[in-house]
């Protein structure tokens, strides 16, 4: 999970100044932490509230996000997802954008099996982003989450990947310079996942997927999740990182990681 927040906080300052490379500066004064962070921590706390008991969950996901969502209202939400968090009553909306992957990291800290993974990830899911597409975006990225926790070898998520989810034919520097922002599970959501698969450590995935383009904080954020479970999160980058985060998210961080240690 803090894999997916220095993602997002670095590739922050270049959503919409994509850089195609991955020689640049980390932690910039022009960096912040955007939606991706906020809707994160949300699930984060969520999953607190539920108190081992996950029946609920979608409740849950909901009332968290939008008091967070509310409480920090710049964080740069997509306009029909600005609205949902304004309703008295939200419902799904048909969404296969990829602000289901972004937030769901935090899931596969929780789930003691697969299965559960799927399901708790689709429980937070269902919610908003209740398009196929949407759904199969969380469930991915949340499995090869999970995937990394338990130390599977990477051609083993890869070809979990390709089996259930999406075809990972192409390589990142093939695709570079022609790839422009896309917001889309089905056209970012592969792209992140390849970015973890190619790299050679947390610092490396989060430089890939930078330098691919696009959407860069939400990339960078879901290849930072998959990175971090899998290499761990160094900790110079986390306190860097940390600078950027109200103390709120901060406590919320260090509650979840207590609880949810082994």
């Amino acid at each position: 999970m803090r894999g997916a927040i220095i993602g997002d906080i670095i590739g922050s300052r270049f959503e919409r100044h994509n850089h195609k490379s991955k020689d640049f500066e980390l932690f910039t004064d022009q960096c912040r932490f955007t939606d991706d962070t906020a809707m994160t921590v949300a699930i984060a706390k969520a999953l607190l509230e539920c108190k081992g008991d996950y029946t609920d969950l979608s409740n849950h996901a909901i009332r968290c996000m939008q008091e967070i969502g509310q409480k920090y209202p710049n964080a740069g939400y997509g306009q029909i997802f600005y609205l949902w968090l304004h309703k008295k009553a939200p419902e799904p909306y048909w969404s296969y954008g990829n602000g289901s992957a972004m937030r769901v990291s935090p899931v596969a800290y929780v789930a003691k099996s697969a299965q559960e993974c799927i399901n708790l990830a689709d429980a937070i899911t269902k919610v908003s982003h209740d398009h196929p597409e949407g759904m199969k975006g969380a469930e991915a990225t949340a499995l090869v989450t999970f995937g990394a926790r338990s130390s599977l070898p990477k051609q083993i998520l890869r070809e979990l990947v390709q089996t259930w989810y999406y075809t990972l034919d192409f390589t990142i520097d093939e695709i570079r310079p022609k790839y422009r922002f896309d917001a889309s599970c089905q056209g970012s959501v592969p792209q992140a996942i390849e970015a973890f698969l190619e790299s050679e450590d947390f610092e490396d995935a989060i430089r890939i997927a930078i330098s691919l383009g696009g959407d860069s904080d939400t990339i960078a954020a879901i290849t930072g999740g998959i990175a971090g479970a899998y290499y761990g999160v160094p900790d110079d980058l986390w306190q860097k990182a940390a600078e950027y985060l109200p103390q709120e998210f901060l406590d919320i961080l260090e509650e979840f990681e207590q609880t949810y240690s082994n």
